[in-house]
């Protein structure tokens, strides 16, 4: 048995699945959910999960490098949205909650349904890879290899 971090085998299975740039929302208890999209239910009661305890334990596991929210949580919800906020290591992308559906409708890879019941609280998350850095390092080597042939032929 896995000891720590995320143990619902579904969302385990969902984070290994998903790749660079798919998108993953965490919904909140109200959030309309395309039938054609992938859904794990994981509202016990209201407030149970809350969003920011589905979040946490999300972030255990993936790799974020975006996210989207609807800009009405700013002003509906600022508590959450601080919450959030304090959670990602970036500034969420802020678009109206009506283009968040839509838009959420037609791009998610699957949808993470929590007991959040307060108004517009679903977060939109985008993957990231771990290796990035590791990705960016080596091409500044070989650009600087490549640079020094260039500059100092043999």
């Amino acid at each position: 048995m896995k000891p720590s971090g995320l143990l619902h085998p579904a969302l385990l299975e969902l984070v290994a699945r998903a790749g660079h740039g798919d998108v993953i929302v965490l919904a909140d208890a109200g959030l309309k959910i395309p039938a054609h999209t992938q859904r794990i239910d994981l509202e016990l009661t209201p407030e149970i999960p809350t969003m920011t305890q589905v979040l946490d334990a999300v972030l255990t596991e993936l790799v974020v490098e975006g996210a989207t929210v609807a800009e009405e949580m700013a002003t509906w919800n600022p508590e959450l949205d601080a919450q959030v906020l304090d959670r990602l290591s970036f500034e969420p992308r802020r678009i109206p909650h009506t283009d968040f559906a839509s838009e959420m409708a037609s791009s998610a890879l699957a949808y993470v349904k929590t007991g959040e019941c307060t108004a517009y609280a679903s977060v939109a998350l985008v993957c990231g890879v771990s290796y990035f850095n590791e990705a960016v390092e080596r091409y500044e080597k070989i650009q600087r290899q490549l640079h020094d042939k260039v500059e100092h032929p043999r």
